[in-house]
């Protein structure tokens, strides 16, 4: 399974990077790394379930798939 919302399609993103401070320390930077959305299962209304985020989870958005 993709690491992907199935309701508000949030995915993946890569962040990071660092200053021109920083590079010009003798501190070794780390970069640019991927940062992953917050998925949990949460059951839906006929019993089955489906990872989604956190996001879509408190906003009760799981109740509303049929």
């Amino acid at each position: 399974m993709a690491k992907v919302c199935l309701t508000c399609n949030k995915g993946t993103i890569v962040s990071g990077g660092y200053s021109n401070r920083v590079r010009a320390t003798k501190f070794n930077p780390i970069g640019k790394s991927r940062k992953y959305p917050n998925l949990q299962w949460a059951p839906l209304a006929d019993g089955s379930r489906i990872k989604i985020c956190t996001k879509c989870i408190k906003a009760g958005k799981n109740t509303k798939i049929v």
